[in-house]
């Protein structure tokens, strides 16, 4: 039209240049005397990070610093994918169906995670969901070759999505089988370019605490692990690495979030080269999800605020498929509201904020690309050492042993109040009433205990029925297992406030490998702890189970009759915390923030 404006040239030439020196100087000016060392930051994955970088820091790379694009790609495009659950037993028509609703609402496909695949009606889904023209992508943890072949069997020609089914990185048993279904697999699918058969699960990683380094390092091994196992004569490592796809949590670490996506890219493309593989398979297509690890029930709204950021984070690192939890997702059943708003997001990054129109938006920042070359090389050097142990699945243990050393560092964090969780550790609504039923959350086996905040959540779920349960002057006791972080949590929260002279007692009160537990009645709590023999013991005894039962689960809440209760813990050994001059009440109290 001709009164549409000329794009014109950008210029900043009215701004004088600032050099580093310039900058530092205003630094310390603003700082009033105070050493600028002091804003250094020593990151989780155990490197420094300066307070401000300038030009100098690209000059200082080993190489200058290229945009990461996709070729081909018009401007950075991402399919919106809502994740769905389907529960054991079921064939899933209740949940395809909300699946074929949100294709017509904004989404650009969907994911299932089948915790009984033989069960979920594949022709069902097909008539809804026709599989030719549809992405879809599935996750299962067992005979994916019998999978593939009754989706095929519907008479759909193409598979167009992803399968997940990572025997590697979720250490499954009977690796030897697993191996052979999935080669089997991908022979089945070879033909199907719209279809990764291989997803590697890191986000089993980064939802248990794993550090952005060790996770862009786990996958390359399990990446490798493939490539080393799967091929054959007739399958080629370039069949094998064109039908491998990541699937990456994305924590609320806005910055590392981003430059983890662009190093794990980076090193993709540096492993296939070591596999002598051509570069047109060096593009890692990534299924970014926002984590579980980083959700909360405490104030549960602020989780919306968290996945926006982790979306975004997922987005400018380049993910290629986004999929947003729903806020309320960890105590509520699936649910229109929550659903639309988690699926919304996507669209409102690409259509309003614009999110869409630039590839590789964080090419040429000086932080950015000094942190993506960062945790690049961090994390090939972890790499390096889980190869030299053998590589996946051999140095298993080191990655589990690396893992664990980095969920305890974040649950420390959290503990002392250093890394802040809103609504958790940090402005705490005190006066919150639960959407939820406290009793059947602690008791369902699908609340998840793995994520940061657990320590925190259940503690603050378990005085609730506490003092629910002396309000209503219940006869039954409970006794709500805190678990081994909660004694973290309260130790680190008290030693903040004792005196010098009184924080020994509190260490040597409550013995490390101990598990915390609360003993609520209608006339008192206290805070006791117990080895974890003595707790399943204490279960099996309370709910009459067998010594020899392997399949029992002691569960985190366990009720009974007040004298039952009483001459169980008595019997079983557990031991009171105590703290000298403070009551259990005083405790709890503490710990809510409500002292």
């Amino acid at each position: 039209m001709p009164d549409t404006p000329r794009p014109a040239s950008v210029s900043f030439s009215e701004f004088e240049p600032v050099s580093t020196e310039a900058w530092r100087a205003r630094i310390a000016r603003d700082l009033k005397g105070t050493d600028p060392a002091t804003l250094h930051w020593q990151t989780p994955d155990g490197f420094v990070l300066e307070p401000f970088y300038h030009r100098e820091a690209l000059e200082a790379l080993p190489e200058p610093p290229a945009p990461q694009l996709r070729p081909g790609a018009m401007g950075n495009s991402w399919r919106n994918v809502p994740t769905y659950s389907v529960p054991a037993g079921e064939k899933g028509h209740g949940t395809i169906q909300r699946a074929a609703e949100a294709l017509t609402r904004g989404a650009d496909g969907v994911h299932f995670v089948l915790n009984d695949a033989d069960s979920f009606d594949v022709e069902f889904l097909h008539a809804h969901l026709p599989l030719d023209a549809t992405y879809v992508g599935f996750s299962l943890t067992a005979t994916p070759a019998a999978f593939v072949q009754r989706l095929l069997a519907t008479g759909a020609t193409q598979l167009r999505g992803f399968l997940q089914c990572d025997p590697v990185s979720c250490h499954l048993p009977n690796l030897k089988s697993q191996m052979h279904e999935l080669r089997e697999v991908l022979t089945l699918t070879q033909s199907m370019p719209d279809f990764q058969a291989i997803t590697i699960q890191t986000a089993f990683f980064g939802n248990r605490g794993a550090t952005a380094t060790q996770q862009v390092a786990f996958a390359l091994a399990a990446a490798a692990a493939y490539l080393n196992e799967l091929p054959t004569e007739t399958l080629t490592p370039a069949d094998v690495a064109a039908a491998m796809r990541v699937h990456l949590a994305v924590n609320p670490n806005y910055f590392f979030e981003i430059s983890k996506l662009r190093a794990l890219r980076r090193l993709w493309a540096t492993l296939l080269y070591a596999y002598g593989l051509p570069p047109e398979v060096a593009q890692v297509p990534i299924f970014a999800e926002t984590a579980s690890w980083s959700q909360t029930t405490l104030d549960a709204h602020t989780n919306l605020l968290r996945v926006t950021t982790e979306a975004m984070s997922a987005v400018l690192g380049g993910a290629d498929v986004l999929s947003v939890r729903p806020f309320d997702c960890l105590f509520h059943d699936s649910n229109e509201f929550s659903d639309r708003l988690a699926r919304n997001l996507s669209v409102l990054l690409r259509e309003e904020a614009g999110f869409g129109q630039v590839q590789d938006a964080a090419a040429g920042s000086y932080y950015l690309e000094t942190l993506t070359d960062t945790l690049a090389r961090e994390a090939w050097a972890l790499f390096q050492q889980i190869e030299a142990k053998g590589g996946l699945p051999v140095a298993i243990g080191l990655v589990m042993q690396e893992l664990h050393t980095a969920a305890q560092a974040q649950f420390q964090r959290i503990a002392t109040g250093e890394q802040v969780v809103v609504g958790t550790n940090r402005f705490q609504n005190t006066r919150e009433h639960f959407d939820f039923n406290p009793k059947k959350l602690l008791r369902s086996r699908e609340f998840d205990s793995t994520r940061a905040t657990y320590p925190s959540e259940v503690l603050r779920l378990a005085t609730s029925l506490h003092f629910e349960r002396r309000e209503k002057k219940r006869k039954r006791a409970a006794v709500v297992l805190l678990g081994a972080h909660t004694n973290q949590l309260i130790e680190e929260s008290f030693l903040r406030l004792l005196p010098e002279q009184e924080q020994s007692t509190l260490r040597e009160s409550h013995p490390v490998g101990t598990l915390s537990v609360l003993f609520s009645s209608t006339e008192e709590a206290i805070l006791m702890y117990a080895t974890p023999e003595q707790f399943g013991r204490f279960a099996r005894y309370i709910y009459r189970i067998a010594e020899d039962d392997s399949t029992f689960v002691p569960p985190v809440l366990v009720t009974a009759d007040l004298a039952t209760m009483q001459e169980a813990v008595r019997v079983f050994g557990f031991q009171e915390f105590k703290v000298q001059g403070r009551s259990t009440e005083e405790v709890l109290a503490r710990l809510q923030g409500k002292d």
